[in-house]
């Protein structure tokens, strides 16, 4: 089996627009959460969510690729552009190699409700043109991508809900392993139009802290009263690790560990302490590794009552007595959904680069079942070896990646 290095990252966020920008703001604390009134006025329970820019393409791409490109593939290729360069992948390189793409992707709202109103009001096909289609199926990021940078190797969207992201470089990091690909270019990306969000809004899942929106996102807080929405988009380049060393690429970490479970519970929306504990367990097996072995674990943790139990749980099971600091980075993004995944990888994986451990915001008293987690509520300046970063999704989908430094 190889090993699989990752020798480029890229990011587009509520905390930054680049790599440099979202350190700062995981290092100092902060949020990238704030109010978009429209949500009121639309019917929304609660109009708070991630302020992510939307990127000004024009001169970046051409007019007729820019057509097809939805919200999130925008981010997703502002994400890319960066982790390709960092990886030393120019143009002329991908044009005469064959690199991959996986992404994780579960919505494309947007699109389909524009296509509904012309529909419904001009009753006309022909008055749709041809880039509602390339923006609106869930393989828009994918199709995309391996449009815009002419890539050959493997091509598939990976949907699976709040894990999608860490889904996608587990089966990258598989996909190398194994021999099938030398170098994937891989991540998450989630639309944050407010067509996305309001069936989350229906049942009840969001904070309605409006008063103190940066305070709004609480992960393992016996206050927490939902999460906040959030998006953007997160890119990797996973390499195989003689390929990297054979053309001298700058390598930042290795990836170690893929674990993966379904929680097999009769609700679709139900979290278990079981899933979660199997597919951490999973990954520690897979890199060969026992809890003390972990330097810090991104939680999962959304800042819903349920859910972040469940996990305090099986990260209580896993990790008590343990050196293992853990923070989840939701209290300062919210949940970035489909990226969430690829996202927390980047931040751990900044984290580790530079020697810290990002606060898990808003955190005044935990509730009973993370009461005995080593939670950092404030910067820890530290270094980090290994770090364990967790996703998991509706329906039960569950994900654990493990990246170890390189030095």
């Amino acid at each position: 089996m190889r090993r699989v290095v990752i020798s480029g990252m890229g990011i587009w966020s509520c905390l930054g627009t680049g790599v440099d920008e979202v350190k700062d703001s995981l290092y100092t604390g902060r949020s990238g959460i704030g109010i978009e009134e429209e949500r009121l006025s639309y019917g929304f329970q609660s109009p708070l969510t991630g302020l992510v820019p939307r990127p000004e393409l024009k001169g970046l791409i051409d007019r007729h690729l820019r057509r097809g490109l939805s919200e999130e593939a925008e981010y997703a290729y502002m994400a890319s552009r960066q982790a390709l360069e960092a990886a030393g992948l120019d143009q002329q390189w991908l044009d005469a190699h064959e690199v991959g793409c996986i992404f994780g992707n579960d919505s494309s709202a947007k699109p389909v409700i524009e296509t509904d109103r012309i529909m419904q009001e001009k009753r006309d096909t022909a008055l749709l043109g041809q880039s509602y289609i390339f923006q609106s199926m869930n393989s828009t990021v994918n199709m995309n991508m391996c449009t815009i940078f002419r890539l050959k190797g493997i091509n598939f969207t990976v949907s699976a809900a709040c894990a999608s992201g860490s889904h996608s470089i587990g089966l990258a990091y598989l996909f190398i392993k194994n021999g099938l690909q030398d170098v994937i270019l891989c991540g998450g990306a989630q639309e944050t139009n407010l067509y996305s969000m309001a069936s989350f809004d229906a049942i009840g899942a969001f904070s309605k802290r409006v008063d103190d929106p940066q305070r709004a996102s609480r992960p393992f807080d016996k206050d927490r009263d939902g999460l906040v929405p959030s998006g953007g988009a997160a890119a990797l380049v996973l390499e195989d690790y003689e390929h990297a060393r054979a053309r001298g690429a700058h390598i930042l970490a290795e990836v170690i560990g893929y674990g993966f479970s379904s929680n097999g519970t009769p609700v679709i929306s139900q979290p278990s302490e079981d899933g979660c504990l199997r597919a951490m367990r999973r990954a520690l097996d897979d890199a060969g590794l026992c809890p003390g072995d972990i330097d810090y674990v991104n939680a999962h943790a959304t800042g819903t009552v349920q859910g972040d139990r469940c996990e305090a749980l099986a990260l209580d099971t896993l990790f008590r007595g343990e050196h293992a600091w853990i923070s989840s980075t939701k209290g300062l993004t919210g949940h970035e959904c489909w990226m969430a995944g690829a996202s927390e990888l980047v931040y751990s994986l900044i984290m580790m680069k530079n020697g810290f451990v990002a606060p898990n915001a808003n955190l005044s008293e935990p509730d009973e079942a993370a009461s005995r987690l080593k939670l950092a509520a404030r910067t820890v300046d530290t270094p980090l070896d290994v770090i364990l970063s967790n996703s998991f999704g509706f329906g039960g989908t569950n994900c654990a990646i493990i990246i170890k430094n390189y030095q």
